[in-house]
C-alpha cells in the first residue's frame, strides 16, 4: 500500500489540524442543509418525502463510494485521493447554489456525497501516518470533536444564511470553505511515498451492486406509502436481490469491494454494527428536528437552527475530554456509558417535548449527543487500534460505511416513523397530537440504542 512519511510528535499538529478541515466539511454538508429542509419543501412545492432527498441523495453517494475510496486511498496515494475529494465537493456545491430545481439540486448533492465520501474515509485513515501510537484517542476525539463542530454549526449557520440570502446561500459556503480546504491540504498534507508493492485491483461492479441496492431501498423508505402493493413489492425485490447479488460477488471476486474475513474479527463486527445503530439515531435529530421544531412548534428558520446546534455544540465540546478518556481508562467504559447517555437521552425525547416544549426537546438533545461523543470517540478508537498499517484505509473506509449506512437510515426510515406517529396513535387510540411523530421516532430510538450496549457487553464478556 502507499504509505506517508512518518512525522516527528511536534510537526504533526499542523497537518492534523489540515486534516480536521477536511472532516469538517462532510459534516457541515449534512447539517448545515437540514435546517433548510422546510424552506425547500415550501419554495419547491415539494413533499417531505421529496425533500428528504436533499439529505438520501448525499448520504446514498457517501455510503455507496466510502468503501471504495478508502481501497483506492490504499492502492493511489491518501493525500492525492484526499484533495481529488475535496475539489470535487467544492465544485459540487457550486453547482447545488445554482440548481435550478428539487432533482437537479439532489444529482448535486450526489455528486457532492462522492467528495465527502473520499474526505470521510481518508481523514481518519491518515491519522495513523501522522500521529504517534499513544496519541491516537486524542486525535480521534479532536476529529471527533470537529465533525460535532461542523455538526453544531451547520443549523444556526444554515438557519441564518436562509433567513437572510435564501437557501442557495447555504451551497455557495459550501463551496468557499471547499476551495480554502483544497488550497490548506495542499500545502500541508505529507506527500505519499511510493507503493511498496504492487496495487490490487479496484472493485467496480460491487460498488455498482451497492448502489443500485440502496437505491432500491431507500425508494422503498421514503415512497413507500406512495407506491402501489405491486410497485412497492417490486422495488423492495430489487433491494433484496441487488444486496443478495453483492454478498455473492463479494464472496467469489479476488478483490471485494469489503473483505468478509475482516468481519470475522467480533471487536470490528461489533463496533461496526453498534455505530450504525447510533447514528440513526442522531441522524433522526438532524431530519425529524426541523419538521418538529417549525411544525409544532413553530419555530422560524433561524430559532430552529439555534435550537438544533444546542445538542452538537455539546458533542463538540465532549469530543476532545472524551478521547483523552479514551488513553486514561480505555475503550469499553467510554463506549459503554456512551450508549447508556443516547438510551437516556432518547427516553427524554419521549416524554419531555410534549409537557416542556423547547426546553423538554433540548433536554434529550443534549444528552443524546453527549453520549455520541463519548461513543464515536472509544468506539472509532477501538476500531482503528487493531488495524495493521495496510489496513488502515479499507478499516476507516469500514467505520464509514456503517456510519453512513446508519445515518442514511435515520434520513429514511425514521423520517418515515415521524411521518407516520400521528396515524400510528391514532390507530391505537392514544391522543398524542403534534407529539406523537417525535414519540414514536424516540420510542424506536430507544430500542436501537439498547440493542447497542447488548451487543457491546455480549463482545466484552465473550472473549
Amino acid at each position: 500500500m502507499t504509505e506517508a512519511a512518518p512525522l516527528k510528535e511536534e510537526r504533526y499538529w499542523p497537518r492534523l489540524a489540515a486534516l480536521s478541515l477536511a472532516m469538517l466539511l462532510p459534516s457541515l454538508g449534512i447539517s448545515i442543509v437540514n435546517v433548510a429542509l422546510p424552506t425547500l419543501a415550501t419554495s419547491l412545492e415539494a413533499t417531505m418525502a421529496e425533500v428528504q432527498w436533499v439529505v438520501i441523495g448525499y448520504l446514498l453517494a457517501v455510503t455507496s463510494l466510502i468503501v471504495s475510496a478508502g481501497r483506492l486511498g490504499d492502492i493511489i496515494g491518501r493525500r492525492l485521493l484526499l484533495l481529488i475529494g475535496i475539489g470535487l465537493f467544492a465544485v459540487a456545491s457550486t453547482a447545488a447554489a445554482i440548481a435550478p430545481s428539487l432533482w437537479m439540486l439532489v444529482v448535486s448533492r450526489a455528486v457532492q456525497g462522492a467528495g465527502a465520501a473520499i474526505m470521510m474515509s481518508l481523514t481518519i485513515a491518515m491519522v495513523g501516518d501522522l500521529v504517534p501510537k499513544h496519541r491516537t484517542g486524542s486525535a480521534m476525539g479532536l476529529l471527533g470533536t470537529v465533525s460535532a463542530v461542523g455538526t453544531a454549526l451547520g443549523p444556526s449557520l444554515g438557519g441564518a444564511m436562509i433567513a437572510l440570502l435564501g437557501w442557495p446561500a447555504v451551497f455557495a459556503f459550501l463551496a468557499i470553505m471547499g476551495v480554502l480546504a483544497l488550497l490548506v491540504g495542499r500545502a500541508l498534507f505529507p506527500r505519499d511515498l511510493a507503493p511498496s508493492q504492487k496495487p490490487s485491483g479496484f472493485d467496480g461492479t460491487g460498488t455498482v451492486l451497492l448502489v443500485l441496492a440502496l437505491l432500491a431501498a431507500m425508494i422503498a423508505l421514503t415512497f413507500g406509502a406512495r407506491l402501489s402493493t405491486l410497485g412497492l413489492s417490486a422495488v423492495a425485490a430489487v433491494a433484496c436481490i441487488g444486496f443478495a447479488a453483492l454478498i455473492w460477488h463479494i464472496a467469489r471476486t479476488p478483490v471485494p469491494l469489503v473483505r468478509l474475513d475482516l468481519l470475522r474479527d467480533g471487536g470490528l463486527r461489533s463496533g461496526l454494527v453498534s455505530l450504525m445503530l447510533v447514528s440513526s439515531i442522531v441522524m433522526a435529530t438532524l431530519v425529524v428536528g426541523p419538521f418538529y421544531l417549525s411544525g409544532s412548534l413553530g419555530l422560524g428558520s433561524f430559532k430552529t437552527g439555534l435550537v438544533m446546534s444546542v445538542g452538537p455544540i455539546v458533542a463538540a465540546l465532549a469530543g476532545a475530554p472524551a478521547g483523552r478518556l479514551v488513553d486514561r481508562i480505555g475503550t469499553f467504559p467510554v463506549t459503554s456509558g456512551g450508549l447508556v447517555a443516547v438510551i437516556a437521552g432518547s427516553v427524554l425525547m419521549t416524554a419531555l417535548p410534549s409537557s416542556l416544549g423547547v426546553g423538554g426537546y433540548l433536554s434529550g438533545l443534549v444528552v443524546i449527543t453527549f453520549g455520541y461523543a463519548l461513543f464515536q470517540a472509544a468506539n472509532t478508537t477501538a476500531v482503528m487500534q487493531r488495524a495493521t498499517s495496510d489496513r488502515r484505509g479499507v478499516t476507516s473506509a469500514l467505520l464509514g460505511l456503517s456510519r453512513n449506512l446508519g445515518l442514511i437510515s435515520g434520513a429514511s426510515a425514521m423520517g418515515t416513523v415521524y411521518a407516520f406517529g400521528p396515524n400510528i396513535a391514532q390507530n391505537l387510540g392514544i391522543p398524542m397530537g403534534n407529539q406523537a411523530g417525535l414519540t414514536a421516532t424516540f420510542i424506536v430510538a430507544t430500542v436501537l440504542a439498547g440493542t447497542a450496549i447488548g451487543i457491546t457487553v455480549k463482545h466484552r464478556y465473550k472473549r
